[in-house]
């Protein structure tokens, strides 16, 4: 089956380059080019692509206001071309609330002339884009409906917390997700139903580059009663606190003896990708398990390959648990379909019930 690419950025040699790109695998054909989100508008509707790639900043029509058209007129999956400023990683987060199935970086800003370096990626994510069930990207009527409901009235305060001086290992218990394609919108959708007096830390890998975790930890913390950071060097673990792996640096967690008190907290480093990625869940999961041993509740959440899964597995073998989204409510059915294919998943459930999943586990196995 040819899967018919629509490429729209304003820059001619981004279209050209892009476009040849996509046009070294057989199964890709580029339908058409646009180099504005007005003309790309108009070009779904003429040409009913399966797949687009937008660029994020472009003039007469940028590509989010793009994006929320297509995907309320004309559903189509999209993937969106982004380089890295706070002003694209925040737009690239809204862009996920409004349907976008998922992201690529350009290499070195808007006119990334060494864009070919990222040929396979491209190539790889435009064919995932065309599987995806656009049923399962219906946010943006969500967030519209939000959006709506919350005009002309002030968000709420979010409570300061106090952190405690010192502890030992969150009550010898810890909380920790992975996820990927897909990932952001289903962080919203787990995090802030996390309640804020959690007695355990909560630490999180998402597959993204350096630029964006920061935002995402910053959008996430304002909808969570939990405090949320992006994941510093020497953070020390506190309860109802949850610690975002920052992008392009594998996080571990470490414990540390104090004056009799242990202390766990954040080692990162870039040593080589795993799995392809960096950060990678793997790390992060098989970090925990001299740690924390039985006392780890794990999640894997939507994405393509099948990282996470190898921690996972260390950490039933120590006696912890699994959680992993079940197929239905998945953008990308990978990583989670690697725990439930090697019988490593303690619970399978839907996207929406995660947080519930999570919180029953961690009682269940008192305190």
């Amino acid at each position: 089956m040819t899967i018919n690419a629509l490429v729209v950025d304003d820059s001619a040699l981004m279209r050209k380059v892009i476009s040849d790109i996509l046009k070294e695998d057989p199964q890709i054909n580029v339908i058409a080019t646009a180099r504005n989100g007005l003309e790309a508008v108009k070009k779904v509707e003429q040409f009913r692509p399966d797949v687009v790639t937008l660029d994020v900043e472009m003039p007469v029509l940028d590509g989010l206001h793009a994006l929320g058209y297509i995907m309320s007129e004309c559903p189509t999956p999209v993937v969106m071309l982004t380089a890295v400023d706070s002003r694209s990683a925040e737009s690239t987060l809204n862009a996920f609330e409004y349907g976008a199935v998922d992201f690529i970086q350009k290499p070195s800003g808007s006119i990334s002339v060494n864009i070919a370096d990222i040929a396979d990626e491209i190539r790889k994510k435009v064919k995932m884009a065309s599987k995806v069930d656009l049923k399962k990207l219906g946010f943006m009527e969500e967030h519209v409906k939000k959006s709506r409901e919350n005009e002309g009235k002030p968000l709420p305060a979010k409570p300061k917390k106090t952190i405690p001086k010192s502890i030992r290992h969150a009550n010898g218990k810890i909380i920790a997700i992975a996820s990927s394609t897909g990932g952001p919108r289903a962080l919203e959708q787990v995090v802030p139903k996390l309640p804020g007096d959690l007695k355990v830390p909560v630490v999180i890998v998402q597959h993204m580059p350096a630029g964006f975790t920061a935002s995402l930890a910053q959008r996430l913390d304002g909808q969570s009663a939990l405090t949320v950071t992006e994941a510093k060097e020497g953070d020390v673990l506190h309860p109802g606190h949850a610690y975002l792996a920052p992008g392009n640096y594998h996080m571990e967690i470490v414990s540390v003896d104090k004056g009799g008190v242990h202390h766990e907290i954040v080692k990162l480093n870039q040593n080589p990708r795993e799995q392809g990625v960096r950060p990678c869940a793997n790390i992060l999961f098989k970090s925990l398990v001299p740690i924390y041993r039985s006392n780890i509740i794990s999640a894997v959440l939507t994405g393509m390959g099948a990282d996470g899964a190898d921690g996972v597995e260390e950490i039933k073998k120590a006696g912890g648990k699994a959680i992993a989204e079940d197929e239905k409510s998945c953008v990308v059915y990978g990583m989670p379909k690697a725990v439930v294919q090697r019988g490593l998943a303690d619970s399978i459930v839907s996207l929406e019930k995660v947080s519930s999943e999570i919180v029953r586990m961690l009682n269940s196995s008192g305190d």
